[in-house]
C-alpha cells in the first residue's frame, strides 16, 4: 500500500511537472507576419532561421504550422480567401500555445494597384482597410437606368446612399501612428525591379505607373472576386470614399485583409491581443485596370512582369520594418508608443 501510495504521488508530481513545463513553453512572439499563400511565404522561409514548428488545429491543411524564429519572430499562411484567412488566424488567437498580448502584427502580401497611385513592385502600406463584399447588387442591365455600377451598400437605395446596416466588418481602421512608423522606417529601403515590369508599364500613361517601384501609403479593399478593369476600378474608389467618408485612399486589392482584421479584433475584444499593434502592407504585384492599349480580360490575363517583385519587396519592407521592432524591444514590449520608439 505504501509502495502504491510513494508510486502514485511520485506519478502525480511528474505529472505537474510536465504540466508546468508546457505551461512554460508559451510563446510570446514579438512580431507575427501573416502571409496569405506560399509564394508569399517563401521569401520569409527561405530568409529567416525558422527554430520552432508549431502545428495548430484549425490551421490549413496546405500551411498546418506557425514557424518562429528563437529571435522571436514568428509567421503563418492562411490560404487564400476571406474564409481561410478568418479561420487561420482565429485558430492562432484562441490557441493556447501563444502569448499574444503583445504581439505585433504584420500583414504582408501582394496586391492588384491603382496606375495612379503606385507601380508593379511598389510597397504600400494601409490605414484603412475595407470590405467590397457586403453589399446588394443588381445586374445592371436591370438596374435604374444612370447607374454607373450593380452594387449598392447594404439599406441603401443607390450607389451613391451610405449603408442603412452593417455587418460589422466592412471598415477597418489601424494604428495611424504605428503606419506612419512603419512607412517613415521603411521608405529608403532598395526595392527589386526588373525587365518585364518596365516593359509592361508602356501600357499605361499615368505617371506613378510608368515610375519606377517606391515605399508608400494609401489603402486597400478586400473582395473575394478577383475583379479588373478601370469601370469596377473607379467604382471600387468611390466605395472606399463612401464607407469612410472620405478618408480612405484606395490604391490597392486584395482578398483576405477584412477577414485577417476580423479575427484579430475579436482577439483583442477578449483581451488577447492588443489591435493597436497591427500594420498592414500590401506590395503591387499587378494592376488592377487596363492600360490605353488593352481590354480589361487582356490585361488581366496578361503577365506583367510584377509578381516576383512584389513578393520579394513585401519581405525586403516587411523584414525592416519586423526588424525595427524586435531590435528595440525594450521600448516597444508595453505599448507601441511610437515616438518613444523612432
Amino acid at each position: 500500500m505504501k509502495t502504491t501510495l510513494k508510486t502514485s504521488i511520485a506519478l502525480g508530481a511528474l505529472l505537474a511537472g510536465v504540466s508546468f513545463a508546457q505551461a512554460e513553453e508559451k510563446i510570446a512572439p514579438k512580431v507575427m507576419i501573416i502571409t496569405m499563400f506560399g509564394q508569399e511565404a517563401k521569401p520569409w522561409l527561405d530568409g529567416e532561421k525558422f527554430t520552432k514548428h508549431i502545428a495548430l488545429p484549425g490551421l490549413s491543411a496546405e500551411y498546418p504550422n506557425v514557424d518562429c524564429t528563437d529571435e522571436g519572430l514568428c509567421h503563418v499562411t492562411t490560404s487564400m480567401g476571406l474564409a481561410n484567412a478568418a479561420s487561420t488566424i482565429s485558430a492562432v488567437t484562441l490557441s493556447d500555445k501563444f502569448d499574444l498580448t503583445k504581439t505585433y502584427f504584420l500583414i504582408a502580401g501582394i496586391a492588384g494597384v491603382d496606375p495612379a497611385q503606385g507601380t508593379l513592385g511598389s510597397a504600400l502600406w494601409a490605414k484603412y482597410s475595407v470590405s467590397s463584399g457586403l453589399n446588394h447588387r443588381i445586374d445592371l442591365r436591370e438596374a435604374p437606368e444612370g447607374w454607373s455600377t450593380d452594387s449598392f451598400p447594404l439599406g441603401a437605395n443607390s450607389p451613391e446612399e451610405k449603408a442603412k446596416w452593417s455587418a460589422g466588418s466592412e471598415v477597418y481602421a489601424l494604428n495611424p501612428a504605428l503606419a506612419d512608423y512603419a512607412f517613415e522606417t521603411t521608405k529608403n529601403v532598395e526595392l527589386i525591379d526588373g525587365d518585364g515590369a518596365k516593359e509592361y508599364r508602356k501600357h499605361y500613361t499615368q505617371k506613378a505607373a510608368l515610375g519606377t517601384p517606391h515605399v508608400g501609403q494609401c489603402d486597400t479593399l478586400s473582395s473575394d472576386t478577383y475583379w479588373h478593369g478601370t469601370k469596377l476600378a473607379e467604382a471600387m474608389a468611390k466605395w472606399v470614399s463612401l464607407f469612410t467618408d472620405g478618408k480612405a485612399n484606395y490604391c490597392t486589392s486584395q482578398m483576405e485583409d477584412n477577414a485577417t482584421l476580423t479575427a484579430l479584433k475579436r482577439g483583442a475584444d477578449a483581451k488577447l491581443l492588443d489591435f493597436d499593434r497591427i500594420a498592414l502592407l500590401r506590395t503591387a504585384s499587378n494592376f488592377d485596370r487596363q492600360g490605353q492599349d488593352q481590354t480589361p480580360l487582356e490585361s488581366l490575363k496578361d503577365n506583367s512582369g510584377g509578381f516576383a517583385l512584389a513578393t520579394t519587396n513585401a519581405y525586403r519592407v516587411g523584414k525592416a520594418y519586423a526588424s525595427s521592432i524586435m531590435k528595440d524591444w525594450n521600448k516597444w514590449a508595453e505599448a507601441p508608443q511610437v515616438k518613444a520608439a523612432q
